[in-house]
């Protein structure tokens, strides 16, 4: 394909609708732990972010020290739901299958939970083996560090230059901006919010869709884009 050699999507609200749910244990967690906050203020201020970052981040607003146990039930009620719950996000199988050339997911999430995601809703079979997480490169390399997304380029032996990111949240396009590729803002989520595309932008993302259905065309164009110059 003219333009990229690599396409990298995030997992978490790009090809799942799970960062909604995650958003909903969290809040939910954190209300009890004395931090009351909506699943929407979750979504809107961590998604992208891990869930050990996200009490980093509410420990030193709040100053309330959170127990390690926490770190714990999380996982646990994340797992039990996911399993039962999560969906592809609509189009992504068939916006994916359109889009021709080398592909890859970079997630935050533990290989894990990704796997049993991306079996559930179907999505393994477009990415087999090609599915890295950040937790899997090496500790503290979680986005918004660029690691991950190095890393995957990197299993190509692709420039990053000429790889394109698919992300759904500020800290992911951070990630992707800092490995010095270009990216793509998504809002199609549950977990979406007023004012996401902008936030998106804002952060570097050259161009936002609603819906994996643009996806193609998006791709095209920018891949046509970077040719002429």
């Amino acid at each position: 394909m003219p333009g990229f050699d690599l396409i990298i999507f995030d997992c978490d609200g790009v090809l799942v609708d799970s960062e909604i749910i995650a958003a909903q244990v969290e809040s939910k967690l954190l209300t009890e732990a004395g931090f009351p906050i909506s699943a929407e203020d979750v979504a809107e201020r961590f998604a992208g972010l891990t869930w050990k970052d996200t009490l980093f981040e509410v420990e030193r607003e709040s100053s309330i020290p959170f127990s390690a146990t926490l770190l714990d039930a999380s996982d646990k009620l994340l797992d039990q739901r996911l399993a039962s719950e999560v969906v592809a996000i609509d189009g992504a199988i068939e916006a994916i299958s359109r889009i021709p050339g080398p592909r890859c997911i970079c997630s935050n999430s533990e290989l894990k939970r990704l796997k049993m995601m991306l079996a559930r809703t179907g999505i393994d079979r477009l990415f087999g083996e090609h599915v890295y997480s950040a937790r899997e490169v090496g500790e503290g390399r979680t986005k918004p560090a660029p690691d991950v997304f190095l890393y995957g380029a990197k299993q190509f032996d692709v420039d990053p230059a000429k790889a394109l990111v698919i992300e759904d949240s500020v800290h992911g396009i951070h990630a992707a901006i800092a490995a010095g590729m270009r990216v793509v803002g998504f809002t199609g989520g549950s977990h979406s919010y007023p004012g996401h595309a902008d936030k998106l932008t804002e952060a570097g993302a050259e161009t936002v869709i609603r819906r994996m259905a643009e996806l193609p065309a998006t791709v095209e164009a920018l891949a046509g884009w970077s040719e002429l110059i």
